[in-house]
């Protein structure tokens, strides 16, 4: 098709422009609209299976609870709850005393490996060395569609379990 003058074709070069801007916003949309619906489905999980949630969490659309270390180990040592633990910790990290049962993937692997996790819809309590890095693969899963996530504040630093041991093996290394 010819067009006699250049503004035709300017016109349809900036109609062009325009579908694409439309379409990338419709893309960007879609995806917050996914994320919002993982979200919502996810506290209603979290109601379901009587969760102790705060109002912060659902007002403010937090996308995965920080549990205290002491919440975590009630969690941790009540055989009725299913959860996943998933060790984000530094290959080269050795703490105290290892969890037999935990899924360990360091947070630099996580993304190579998430074919490693047992599912999206599952409950994941995930520990690092002293809780940085598990917030950071807290907020990496979200991306990736998972939603029912604790952060284990404070990570094998504060684990109640090991904080005697530290002191213990301090105490040896001491002697």
């Amino acid at each position: 098709m010819f067009f006699r003058d250049d503004s035709h074709i300017k016109e349809i070069n900036r109609l062009k422009k325009q579908v694409s801007d439309l379409q990338l916003a419709m893309h960007k949309l879609t995806q917050e609209l996914h994320f919002e619906a993982g979200l919502k489905r996810s506290h209603i999980l979290r109601l379901k299976n009587g969760d102790s949630i705060s109002d912060d969490y659902i007002i403010n659309n937090r996308s995965y609870v920080d549990l205290t270390p002491e919440s975590a180990y009630k969690i941790y040592n009540n055989l009725d709850q299913d959860f996943v633990l998933l060790d984000v910790s530094a290959n080269s990290y050795s703490p105290v005393k290892e969890f037999p049962e935990a899924l360990k993937i360091p947070l630099d692997d996580l993304a190579q490996n998430l074919h490693r996790l047992p599912g999206k819809s599952k409950h994941y309590m995930i520990i690092s060395e002293d809780g940085v890095k598990s917030i950071k693969a807290c907020k990496f899963l979200n991306l990736h569609g998972y939603f029912y996530l604790s952060n284990i504040s404070g990570g094998y630093s504060f684990w109640p379990e090991f904080k005697n041991l530290k002191e213990f093996v301090s105490r040896g290394d001491a002697a």
